[in-house]
């Protein structure tokens, strides 16, 4: 079938689920921005795939969470901002670890917007999309990345594995304290979701461009 033929269908199958679920669709929408615009991710990136530079990776994450950040933030944006005030001094704690270790290699870190695809984070998923992120990069930073939900609070330490996955353990009590019940649905029932998310982004960025 010719790809106009294609984008005729998937128009059709837009203005139909709009047509039949407008409402439902539209508060589904704003409830996935907000979801996306409450949390702050901590992505920290290998200088290498190489044991050594992964194995120092987990290493800088288990002295990152130990230092408890962002432990007295009451909100997101007390989050940012202590993020934002201690740049440098992640930044040193990570290079600390780094020397104890051998290693010479620099560190960055910087928070920033960030799209992350699809994560699994034990008994949830969070949503692909664009992110507020607390990114540490080590030397290169091209090796596989570790990333867990820094705020709300339901990073793990050291029972996560070095490959590019989350922490696999119970949040739920957290979960339940930092998230309203529409959002745990959403977290917690991705499928359900997936269509008519994608169609949602699909719309905001063809309106964006």
């Amino acid at each position: 079938m010719k790809r106009t033929s294609w984008n005729v269908m998937a128009a059709g199958l837009i203005i139909a689920v709009l047509i039949s679920n407008a409402g439902s669709f539209i508060r589904d929408g704003q409830k996935l921005d907000e979801l996306r615009g409450s949390v702050l991710r901590l992505h920290i990136l290998a200088n290498s795939d190489s044991e050594e530079d992964q194995r120092l990776k987990l290493m800088v994450r288990d002295e990152l969470l130990r230092r408890n950040i962002f432990a007295d933030a009451e909100d997101l944006s007390e989050a940012e901002r202590a993020a934002e005030e201690r740049l440098e001094d992640i930044e040193a704690a990570a290079e600390e670890v780094l020397r104890r270790n051998g290693c010479g290699d620099t560190v960055r870190a910087e928070l920033e917007d960030t799209v992350f695809d699809e994560r699994v984070y034990g008994g949830i998923t969070m949503p692909p999309g664009r992110y507020k992120a607390l990114r540490v990069r080590i030397g290169r930073a091209e090796g596989h990345n570790w990333w867990c939900v820094m705020y709300p609070p339901l990073c793990l330490p050291a029972a996560c594995d070095s490959e590019d996955k989350a922490c696999i353990a119970d949040n739920t009590e957290e979960e339940e304290e930092f998230f309203d019940e529409k959002e745990l649905d959403i977290l917690r029932k991705p499928r359900k979701y997936k269509v008519r998310f994608a169609i949602w982004d699909k719309i905001k960025s063809i309106i964006d461009e």
